[in-house]
């Protein structure tokens, strides 16, 4: 267990934060167990839970429990019981891609993740040390970067046409009460014809108007997703403009799709793709966790604190709008 602050260089006052990994749960079929990191304050009872899906990104550790510490951290700071899954499509378990199905994306196997860790979330409570009692199991959301986003919209409500068998499914997740999508995938059809298209087949069919349960979008408006889609950045606004309400839309002027670098500190990918900047994560650490206080009736005027200090000055970070 390893004990940080809500911020690298965080001051006298900043609300310590405990994380704690591996927690591991055997899942019957799975090909290696289901891995975890919990990061909680380490005071603090009634937590409600974040559980946090990880992208597909090009290194070993970002994509995986160990990845996103700028935000879980943050949300752990904020009075929250961040959950991050190692989900198979991480590349730190390539080696398993070439004899399990649904390789490399597991599209399905992610969505499936979340619901084992909802399941058993009293197992979890027990195995991290000094968290038993101070978790409210009944508070949940799902949080989601980029495929992780798509695991999050699935959880959500979403459902799509698995491309093998036809068949329509989808992972509506009742527990789950909230969503935060961070630079989540849009429409699919036409709207899907980018040169790496093909590598995501159930993206062609997804409905984003069965999406019911109540969200927070997050979206660059520098994030264009060219491999994807010709819609430019608006195609990460979908999430909102065609899910019913009520959901949010968080604007991050300047931000791509690593919103500034929420992945982790001074990652080599936030760099190559001219999109690390503090000042986005921060807003957008704050932002979302102020916004899932709100959602959970906790945290007092934190939301609209926030977006007040959002728009003001010159230098405002984003906008928000809501429906």
């Amino acid at each position: 267990m390893s004990a940080s602050t809500d911020a690298p260089g965080a001051t006298e006052g900043a609300t310590p934060v405990l994380s704690y990994a591996p927690v591991v749960l055997p899942v019957p079929g799975r090909p290696v167990h289901l891995s975890l990191r919990v990061t909680a304050p380490a005071t603090g009872r009634d937590l409600p839970v974040v559980l946090l899906s990880h992208g597909h990104g090009g290194s070993l550790g970002l994509s995986s429990e160990d990845g996103y510490a700028p935000v879980a951290q943050r949300w752990a700071a904020a009075g929250f019981v961040v959950v991050q899954p190692t989900h198979l499509s991480s590349r730190r378990l390539s080696h398993l891609w070439e004899t399990t199905p649904g390789a490399p994306l597991f599209w399905r196997s992610r969505a499936e993740d979340m619901i084992h860790i909802v399941d058993r979330l009293d197992e979890i409570e027990k195995a991290v040390p000094l968290l038993a009692g101070r978790v409210a199991r009944d508070d949940i959301a799902v949080a989601g970067h980029s495929l992780g986003g798509f695991t999050a919209e699935l959880l959500l409500g979403a459902e799509v046409t698995d491309p093998d068998s036809g068949e329509r499914v989808g992972y509506l997740e009742p527990r789950i009460k909230e969503g935060v999508l961070l630079a989540a995938p849009g429409r699919g059809g036409d709207a899907l014809n980018g040169p790496m298209a093909d590598q995501v087949p159930y993206f062609r069919t997804i409905d984003l108007s069965a999406m019911t349960q109540p969200a927070l979008v997050v979206a660059g408006d520098q994030d264009d997703s060219r491999h994807f889609t010709d819609m430019g950045p608006a195609w990460h606004y979908d999430p909102y403009h065609l899910a019913p309400g009520p959901k949010t839309l968080l604007t991050v002027f300047g931000a791509g799709h690593l919103l500034g670098g929420i992945q982790g500190y001074d990652a080599a990918e936030s760099a190559q793709l001219s999109d690390e900047n503090p000042a986005h994560v921060a807003a957008v650490a704050r932002l979302t966790a102020a916004h899932l206080l709100a959602r959970f009736q906790r945290g007092d005027d934190a939301w609209k604190q926030a977006r007040d200090e959002l728009a003001s000055g010159s230098g405002a970070v984003g906008r928000v709008e809501s429906k």
